[in-house]
C-alpha cells in the first residue's frame, strides 16, 4: 500500500529538522524510534501551537530557549532508586560478589552507568557495592561512571539531592545509612558521592568508557530503532572487560547476539561478555620401555573414572555375554545397579527394550565393526519420550581377540525435538508463503531449511520486542504525565484548604457581629445574612441566600432602601446613613439605622450595615 502524499511530506520534514537540531545543537536523534520521537516532538508543538515540523523549525532558529523545552520532552527522565527491586537484588547477590571476586585488590572496580538521567541509578549501584565491600574498602576500590545527553538531568545527579518521593522504594535503614537529611531534601553521603562522575555522553556518538567491569544501561535502548540499538551494543561490548556484566531494562534485550554476550539471567536481564576461547597446548607424554605397575594401574584408574563420568549410558559385555560394566549414567537412565554386573545381558530389561540388542551384538562380533541403531524410542514409566542412537561396537585386542562389547547409549531427545520442532516451522512457513512464491526453489540442505527457519523466528522477536519498547515508551509518558497530575492535584488541594480556612474566618467575624449585616451581589439577590441578621428579623440564611433582596417580606420595609441600594451599586460611592421605621421578628417597633456601602470586587453588589434602636 502507497502512503500518503501528507505521510511522506511530513516525514521529510521530520528529518529535516532532526538533521537541524544535530547540525546546530549537537543533538543527533536520528537513531531515535520515529514513532515516539514525532509524538513527544509534537507534543511540544501543540504547547507552542504550530502543527507543521516546518513552521517548528523556523520556531527554533528565532527562539533559543526553545531547544531546552523540546529536550526536556523528548528526553523521558523517568528513574529511581533501585527499580525494579528483583533485579538488583539478582545484581546484589550474583553479579557484585563475581566481579569483587575476579577484580584483584589492587585493580578499581570500573562501573558505568550510561543514560543515568538524575543519578540514582549511578547512586543505586555505588550503594550495593559499598554494602558488599563495606563504605570504607568500596570508596577506595570502586569508581563510578554516570553520562546522559541531559545537561539539565546531570546537574541535578552532580547535587546528590533527591526528595523524599524519590526515595520510596528504597528500605529505611539504606536511607538512614547513606542519606542526610538536608532542609526538605536528603542528601547521599559525601565520601560515596565523590567516587560518582557525572559527565555528558552520547552512547550513540561518542567513544565509549573502556576496561568496564559492569556496564548499566536500563529503559534507553527501547528509545533507539534496531539499527542504532546494534552500533550501541557493539560499543557497549568494547567497554566491557573480558567477563564483564550488561545490565538492560526490562523491556530491552539482546537479540541475535550470542557471539559477544552470553545470558546471565534473561528475567532480569543480565548478560555477561562471552569468554574469548583460549588455545590448550597439547601434553606432552614420554612413552618409556619398562612402565611401572604403579603407572599402570594409574592410567587404568584414568580410564575407569572418565568412562565413569561421561554422559552417555555405557555397558560393557564379555564375550560370555555377561554384563562387565555399567557407568553412572546407565545406572540412572534404566535403572541398573552395581548388583547386575556379572548376570547374563539377556536377562536385563535393556537387552530387548527399548529395541531388541541381542541380535545386534551378535551381528557387530560377525561382522567385527559396530553398528549403529538411530532414534530408537523409548517410553519412560512417568509417559515422557526419549530418544536414543545406539552404538554397539565389538572390543577387539591388538592380537586381534574379539573380548566382548560395548554398548553406548547416545541421548538425542532435545535433538528429536527440535527437529521436529524445526519441520512443524517449516510446514508452517511454506503453506503460509506458498501462494506467494510461485518459483520457489527447493531448499537444497536441511542446514539452509533449518538457517531459514531461524531468521524468520528471530524477525518475528525483533517486531515482537520493538512494539514492547514502543509500548514501555507510552507507559514511560503516561507515568510521567501522571506524576505532573498529581503535582497539580496537590497543589489544588492546598488551595482549597486555604480557601476554606479563609472562608470560615470570613464567616466566624461576620457571625461574630451584633449589628445585622445582609450583602447583596450586582444583582441586588442576597449572597450573605450573618447572626445578628437572623436574630433582628426572624428569617435563617438559607431561606434568603440568592433570593431578590426587595422581594423579601419582614420586618424591614426595603422598597424605601431601593434608591440608596441602587445609587451605591451603579455609582460605587458609599451612600449616607438612613433611618426607617420597622420591626423586629417578634413585632416590636424599632428604628433600623442602615449603611449602604458598595461591594469591591467583580459583578459589584453593596453591603448594608442594620444597627438597631428603640423608637425614642
Amino acid at each position: 500500500m502507497t502512503a500518503p502524499d501528507g505521510e511522506i511530506e511530513d516525514g521529510r520534514d521530520l528529518e529535516i529538522l532532526l538533521a537541524f537540531i544535530r547540525d546546530s545543537r549537537g543533538f543527533d536523534f536520528t537513531g531515535y524510534k520515529r514513532t515516539s520521537l514525532a509524538r513527544r516532538i509534537q507534543k511540544r508543538m501543540q504547547t507552542v501551537k504550530i502543527t507543521g515540523y516546518r513552521e517548528y523549525r523556523d520556531f527554533l532558529e528565532i527562539n533559543a530557549d526553545e531547544f531546552q523545552e523540546l529536550f526536556n520532552t523528548i528526553l523521558i527522565n523517568v528513574t529511581s532508586f533501585l527499580r525494579d527491586a528483583e533485579a538488583w537484588s539478582y545484581l546484589q547477590k550474583t553479579v557484585v560478589p563475581e566481579i569483587v571476586a575476579r577484580v584483584d585488590d589492587d585493580e578499581e572496580i570500573r562501573i558505568w552507568s550510561a543514560g543515568c538521567s538524575s543519578g540514582e541509578e549511578a547512586y543505586s549501584l555505588a550503594i550495593i557495592f559499598a554494602e558488599h565491600l563495606g563504605i570504607e574498602e568500596s570508596t577506595r576500590r570502586v569508581k563510578i561512571y554516570g553520562t546522559d545527553v541531559d545537561e539539565e538531568a546531570l546537574r541535578e545527579a552532580r547535587t546528590g539531592l533527591y526528595p523524599a518521593k524519590s526515595m520510596e522504594r528504597l528500605p529505611g535503614e539504606l536511607k538512614k545509612k547513606y542519606f542526610e537529611p538536608t532542609g526538605n531534601l536528603f542528601a547521599f553521603r559525601r565520601d560515596l558521592r565523590r567516587r560518582v562522575i557525572f559527565g555528558r555522553h552520547d552512547i550513540t556518538r561518542d567513544a565509549p568508557i573502556s576496561r568496564v567491569d559492569l556496564l548499566a544501561c536500563r529503559n534507553t535502548l527501547m528509545y533507539f530503532n534496531v539499527e542504532a540499538q546494534a552500533k550501541i551494543i557493539e560499543r557497549f561490548h568494547f567497554a566491557l572487560n573480558e567477563g564483564g556484566y550488561l545490565f538492560l531494562g526490562k523491556a530491552e534485550m539482546l537479540l541475535s547476539d550470542g557471539i559477544r554476550f552470553d545470558v546471565a539471567d534473561i528475567r532480569n536481564r543480565v548478560f555477561k561478555v562471552r569468554a574469548g576461547g583460549v588455545a590448550v597446548k597439547p601434553g606432552r607424554f614420554d612413552a618409556r620401555a619398562g612402565m611401572g605397575t604403579r603407572e599402570v594401574n594409574r592410567r587404568r584408574l584414568v580410564s575407569e573414572l572418565a568412562l565413569a563420568s561421561s554422559a552417555d549410558s555405557v555397558l560393557g559385555l564379555d564375550r560370555e555375554g555377561k554384563v562387565a560394566l555399567i557407568n553412572g549414567s546407565a545406572k540412572l537412565q534404566f535403572g541398573l545397579t552395581a548388583q547386575d554386573v556379572g548376570r547374563p545381558f539377556h536377562d536385563l530389561e535393556i537387552s530387548y527394550r527399548p529395541v531388541e540388542l541381542r541380535a545386534v551384538i551378535d551381528q557387530a562380533h560377525s561382522e567385527r565393526h559396530a553398528r549403529r541403531l538411530d532414534s530408537v524410542r523409548r517410553q519412560r514409566d512417568s509417559g515422557d519420550t526419549q530418544y536414543f542412537d545406539v552404538i554397539v561396537r565389538p572390543l577387539i585386542t591388538i592380537e586381534g581377540e574379539d573380548i566382548g562389547a560395548a554398548i553406548t547409549f547416545i541421548d538425542t531427545t532435545e535433538a528429536i525435538r527440535l527437529q521436529h520442532e524445526v519441520k512443524r516451522v517449516q510446514e508452517d512457513l511454506s503453506t503460509a508463503y506458498a501462494e506467494l512464491q510461485s518459483t520457489n526453489a527447493e531448499l537444497e540442505t536441511v542446514n539452509e531449511e533449518l538457517q531459514s527457519s531461524i531468521e524468520e523466528l528471530e524477525t518475528t522477536n525483533e517486531e515482537l520486542q520493538s512494539t514492547n519498547e514502543e509500548l514501555e515508551t507510552t507507559n514511560e509518558e503516561l507515568q510521567a504525565g501522571n506524576e505532573e497530575l498529581e503535582t497539580m492535584n496537590e497543589e489544588m488541594r492546598t488551595r482549597t484548604t486555604e480557601l476554606d480556612e479563609t472562608r470560615m474566618f470570613f464567616e466566624g467575624v461576620l457571625s461574630s457581629v451584633e449589628a445585622g449585616v445582609v450583602v447583596l451581589d450586582g444583582d441586588l439577590q442576597v449572597r450573605s445574612w450573618n447572626r445578628g441578621a437572623e436574630e433582628l428579623w426572624g428569617l435563617r440564611t438559607g431561606e434568603v441566600y440568592r433570593q431578590d433582596f426587595f422581594g423579601l417580606d419582614f420586618g424591614l420595609p426595603t422598597t424605601e432602601l431601593r434608591d440608596v441600594v441602587d445609587a451605591c451599586n451603579e455609582t460605587g460611592h458609599r451612600a449616607a446613613q438612613v433611618e426607617i421605621d420597622a420591626m423586629d421578628r417578634r413585632g416590636r417597633p424599632l428604628v433600623a439605622s442602615i449603611s449602604c456601602s458598595p461591594l469591591r470586587g467583580p459583578g459589584g453588589g453593596v453591603v448594608l450595615l442594620i444597627e438597631k434602636r428603640l423608637r425614642s
